[in-house]
């Protein structure tokens, strides 16, 4: 198998650890470059002892060094700074998967109503592809730039597309309430996320315009074939570390059944590697998906308010950012798209 070779730029934050978790393992890669300005010169047993035995050392970031070292570029960095590697890295050549929100928004006007700032390169955002590969692996295929789909949308997407491109659920009134583990804050000494503000806490926040909102909306309105789609979605903040659950509220649409919402859910997902699917009734538990690149959904039927209910859940550090960045990777690289991600 042909190694490619990657850089991790913005290696030392808690994506960038996934990364390295994953790929010191995957026998299509060799890891040539890993980046961090606070730790430049040291080597990564140093930040992450778990490590140790690596002979890899984080080195400043700089663009001309990165595309002189890789072919591929994996950007674990805060929305807003991807893009300033990303545009030298793609004129010299080197294929970028941004793990930022810098290109997952197609709009501009979006971009910036919620992230409060101009977008740096609206050109861009029509050159990206929607980093989610059970929606557009064939798109994947000849890109050389992914902006990876991010972790809440991820868990909402999948489950919520497949009913909505069948026709099953009305696109109005969806309600989606998630939980995350405090890994999603990133890796930063921050007031609320330290441990005797997160343990033994379950609190609501950014009820209303949260950043991962119109991500969801423009994907589950291209689902439905629809312009535009607004839903309520209500983020959650759970003392565990990593993993994601979203329970999804949709209205079904006149005449559908139980026997449709599964046979949906069957044809969208039953032959991909990375979806596992629950019989009718059972729910998706984040026990079972953290540390793997697997999405569980399960779904219910309510009769009494003739709804259907999904449940999802994801690890956020691996499917929901790093572990989906892979499998990108894999399929813009011509790699098994299982490669390095059945630890």
């Amino acid at each position: 198998m042909k190694r490619v070779k990657v850089a991790i730029v913005g290696a030392s934050g808690y994506s960038g650890e996934e990364l390295l978790r994953l790929l010191q393992h995957h026998p299509g890669v060799e890891i040539t470059c890993i980046t961090s300005r606070q730790y430049a010169g040291e080597r990564i047993g140093k930040v992450f002892p778990r490590f140790a035995e690596s002979q890899l050392v984080f080195s400043a970031p700089d663009a001309g060094a990165i595309a002189a070292a890789a072919e591929v570029a994996f950007l674990a960095l805060p929305h807003g700074l991807a893009t300033e590697f990303a545009l030298p890295l793609l004129a010299a050549g080197v294929k970028v998967v941004d793990i930022s929100a810098d290109f997952r928004l197609r709009d501009p006007a979006k971009y910036q109503k919620y992230y409060k700032e101009a977008h740096p390169s609206p050109a861009m955002l029509e050159r990206a592809v929607y980093g989610l590969p059970e929606r557009y692996r064939a798109q994947l295929a000849g890109a050389d730039l992914v902006a990876c789909a991010g972790c809440y949308p991820t868990s909402i997407i999948l489950p919520t597309a497949a009913i909505l491109a069948a026709g099953l659920a009305s696109p109005e009134g969806i309600t989606a309430a998630s939980l995350s583990g405090v890994s999603g804050a990133g890796r930063k000494v921050d007031l609320p996320y330290i441990f005797p503000e997160c343990n033994e806490s379950v609190r609501p926040y950014a009820i209303t315009g949260h950043r991962h909102l119109p991500e969801i909306e423009q994907e589950l309105a291209a689902a439905a074939g629809l312009p535009e789609i607004a839903i309520s979605f209500v983020p959650h903040l759970i003392p565990v570390n990593r993993g994601i659950h979203s329970t999804i509220l949709l209205d079904a649409a006149p005449g559908a059944t139980p026997d449709q919402v599964a046979a949906a859910l069957r044809d969208a997902y039953a032959a991909e590697p990375f979806v596992r699917l629950l019989p009718k009734g059972e729910l998706a538990d984040t026990k079972h998906v953290t540390m793997t690149n697997f999405c569980e959904i399960g779904w219910a039927w309510d009769d009494h308010t003739g709804r259907i209910l999904l449940s999802s859940a994801i690890d956020n550090l691996t499917k929901g950012a790093s572990g989906q960045a892979i499998q990108c990777m894999n399929i813009l690289c011509g790699l098994p798209e299982t490669t390095g991600l059945l630890l």
